[in-house]
């Protein structure tokens, strides 16, 4: 994976602009720790950061390339897992290749077909390329945004990077927010509307969209999107058509000339991805599959089951490593480990996240990192399966809200009347509900309730599954770790978009049509295993630690978040030891202790980025 960045102005020599894309290419090493590659021409400038994942010699970058009178300028962050399909429709067409990278046939694939190239990639992927002969830009981003892309349309140019810090890095932006920016961080937060920069002119490339600039204007286009249709397969066929999809996904996904390996949780998702990987290894007689755990300290005193975490991890990682031999490290956080990253969590996202959500996987991937340059995850399944509770409970069904963030009466409680009256809380969300339900593909012809599962899917697709994609790239990027996705590979999501949900369910279970699926592959204890979330702490210190850190902030008259908080209200509940949120108020995991998380950050971003509000 990599980090890049691009200016194009079509009233200015960007010749002279090597200091500025050095600059923006400064916040980006993280991303891309291995190397660096600038281009400069009199009306486009790009920067690029590598991790070097594929062909070391090979996959430079920025790679520029030549057919007839076209020069073509390439600057990617991703990875494909067809290269080699698409190598050979294109040695079949004449071209040659210089080494084994992806860089080097998604660019001559765009050479070849032009825009029409990203509905034959299969990954994960945002690239800009330059043709110099039309003059012309051209951005596209992944189908499901796996991999981030922001741009910021300026007077005759436009500025685009992978992460909103090297857009702010640019000498011409400045980071402003206004109501709508302060309502996608007190009301959206941690989640972002999807194109939704945050700071005021800077916007998101949404996932499945491509983007042209050239001196008539800027133009975006949506290249992918989920299509609605009856399906005609039977249970078995479906279940027998999951499981070549997600193995060949995975099996895929392993692609690298680094190091590789998994996040095993003993959930079913993530032992998935583990069983496929692992037998893999073995067919090709490679070592033991290197996995990898995450547990905190205290865990094993102070772990209570509830409903949303219904049983510690650590006996199914034990199970699931010794039943596939991988070669497993468990890694410990700390609480004060925990509580110190959620600023670097918060920079290394550049928004206030899901506090030590973030944090303890930022913690996760600096360890995993000393190890393996390439890890694959179980994230996504739930959303495409429908294993939240969300797709279970008929008050969460029924809810007129998206069905993971229903408590903000009660987080109204800690805003000011001020800013409450400037961002219009409940107006704001109920309009960015009602905006996505109007993108749903309808099927005609389904029940009302089979309309509504379809909805909370579209609902969690676009909104949380992103957020969590988000949260993934931004704490492993930042450690120059790669992340993979399997149960995110387009071809199993439109495969799945179609199941009713009588199949999905099947047997009355969550993810029942994938347990089915998987029954000859996984043990039973961890194909039976009810749904268990990313593991957080339960520590009763780490409370305690947000609590005194956030005492510190509220009482500190120069913190620039106090115009925006009760703090009568907030304070007083501090001081009385309140639980604020004893269920979650987002997702599964941000209860009491994450939203005193979620302000600390959210303190430490006003500081850190020198926010304006507007």
């Amino acid at each position: 994976m990599c980090g890049i960045a691009g200016w194009i102005h079509w009233q200015r020599d960007l010749r002279d602009a090597g200091i500025v894309m050095e600059k923006m290419a400064a916040t980006l090493v993280p991303r891309g720790p291995d190397a660096s590659g600038y281009w400069l021409s009199r009306h486009a400038a790009f920067a690029h950061r590598r991790l070097i994942v594929v062909d070391p010699a090979g996959g430079g970058q920025p790679m520029i390339r030549q057919k007839g009178n076209h020069h073509y300028v390439l600057v990617y962050n991703g990875e494909l897992y067809n290269t080699e399909e698409l190598r050979s429709q294109l040695l079949a067409r004449g071209y040659t290749f210089r080494g084994h990278s992806d860089t080097e046939v998604l660019l001559t694939a765009y050479m070849e077909w032009g825009p029409g190239c990203v509905e034959k990639l299969n990954g994960i992927f945002a690239f800009a390329v330059w043709d110099s002969e039309r003059q012309l830009l051209f951005l596209a981003r992944d189908r499901l945004g796996v991999k981030p892309l922001f741009f910021c349309r300026r007077p005759h140019s436009l500025i685009f990077a992978s992460e909103l810090k090297a857009i702010l890095a640019h000498p011409e932006i400045e980071p402003k927010i206004d109501a709508e920016g302060l309502a996608e961080i007190f009301v959206m937060g941690p989640s972002r509307t999807p194109g939704h920069g945050v700071f005021k002119g800077i916007e998101e490339l949404k996932p499945g969209y491509c983007l042209t600039f050239n001196r008539s204007g800027l133009h975006t286009s949506r290249y992918w999107a989920l299509e609605s249709r009856p399906h005609t397969d039977d249970l078995a066929t479906t279940a027998r058509k999951i499981r070549e999809l997600l193995e060949d996904a995975v099996v895929r996904q392993l692609v690298a000339d680094v190091p590789v390996c998994t996040l095993l949780s003993g959930g079913l998702d993530s032992s998935t991805i583990t069983a496929f990987a692992a037998r893999e290894y073995q067919r090709r007689g490679l070592p033991p599959l290197r996995t990898f755990s995450i547990d905190y300290e205290g865990n094993e005193r102070h772990f209570q089951r509830n409903l949303f975490q219904p049983e510690a991890d650590p006996p199914f990682v034990k199970l699931v490593s010794d039943y596939y031999g991988t070669s497993h490290r468990n890694i410990t956080v700390t609480t004060n480990q925990l509580a110190e990253a959620l600023i670097p969590a918060m920079q290394a996202r550049d928004l206030p996240g899901m506090a030590d959500i973030d944090s303890s996987l930022l913690l996760f991937c600096q360890e995993i990192k000393k190890e393996a340059t390439v890890a694959l995850s179980g994230e996504c399944a739930d959303e495409v399966f429908g294993g939240y509770p969300w797709f279970h409970q008929p008050e969460a069904i029924n809810s007129s809200t998206f069905p993971w963030m229903r408590r903000l009466p009660e987080k109204l409680k800690y805003f000011s009347s001020e800013l409450v009256d400037y961002i219009k809380p409940e107006e704001y969300l109920t309009r960015r509900y009602l905006e996505t339900l109007d993108e749903v593909p309808r099927l005609e012809g389904e029940s009302s309730f089979e309309n509504r599962i379809r909805e909370i899917f579209y609902l969690t697709i676009q909104w949380f599954m992103t957020t969590l994609l988000d949260r993934k790239d931004r704490m492993s990027m930042a450690c120059g770790l790669e992340v993979r996705v399997p149960f995110a590979d387009h071809r199993l999501v439109e495969y799945l978009w179609n199941i009713p949900w009588s199949m999905k369910n099947y047997g009355g279970q969550p993810k029942g049509i994938m347990r089915l699926a998987l029954q000859d592959v996984l043990p039973p204890e961890v194909l039976n295993r009810r749904k268990t979330p990313y593991p957080k702490t339960h520590n009763p210190a780490y409370s305690q630690a947000v609590r005194r850190l956030l005492k510190e902030v509220i009482t500190d008259p120069s913190s620039p978040l106090l115009p925006f908080l009760n703090v009568k209200k907030l304070l007083a509940d501090l001081e009385r030891d309140e639980d604020f949120f004893d269920v979650p108020w987002f997702g599964q995991l941000m209860t009491g202790p994450q939203f005193l998380a979620y302000l600390l950050q959210t303190d430490a971003w006003f500081r850190h980025y020198r926010v304006q509000v507007l």
